[in-house]
């Protein structure tokens, strides 16, 4: 058994350069000895668990939709909005949602306090996260982030 606290946990903290986006993390699973984004195929657990904090005002990413890995957000205090495909819905503390992979989403604290859920992430081997709004890819575990543009299959081949 591998045993961490929260509150002995510190907060790192992830913002975009304007300040649009921002939250806080907390890495119970990397503070239990696994490794960030790794699961049990490279030594590390079969998912990850951490506890985000995003301010009021903030989104914690940009709307996005992995194509490999599933999303659980247990809102534990605060109120804001999920956005998704399809728009926008309240959230509120007690509600549990689920993504799976292909389902875009984004979480937006519109309210006066900091909106605090906690995130369970399963560890797919390789997943491509698509952005949306901006149509940018970010590929995992390699943490590349690239813009598309389309090509014959045997370009730059022969």
């Amino acid at each position: 058994m591998n045993l961490t606290h929260a509150e002995d946990l510190p907060w790192t903290t992830q913002s975009s350069p304007k300040g649009k986006y921002g939250v806080m993390r907390r890495a119970l699973s990397q503070g239990a000895g696994g490794g960030k984004d790794v699961g049990t195929w490279g030594g590390g657990h079969p998912f990850e668990v951490e506890i985000h904090r995003v301010a009021p005002g903030k989104m914690n990413f940009p709307l996005h939709e992995h194509s490999a890995q599933w999303e659980a957000y247990y809102i534990l205090s605060g109120r804001g909005q999920v956005r998704g495909a399809e728009g926008k819905e309240g959230i509120r503390a007690g509600d549990y949602l689920v993504f799976p992979p292909g389902e875009a989403h984004q979480i937006i604290n519109d309210g006066e306090e900091d909106l605090t859920f906690m995130v369970i992430a399963d560890q797919p081997q390789a997943d491509v996260i698509h952005y949306p709004d901006s149509g940018k890819w970010l590929v995992k575990p390699q943490k590349k982030v690239f813009e598309m543009k389309a090509v014959e299959y045997f370009e730059g081949e022969e």
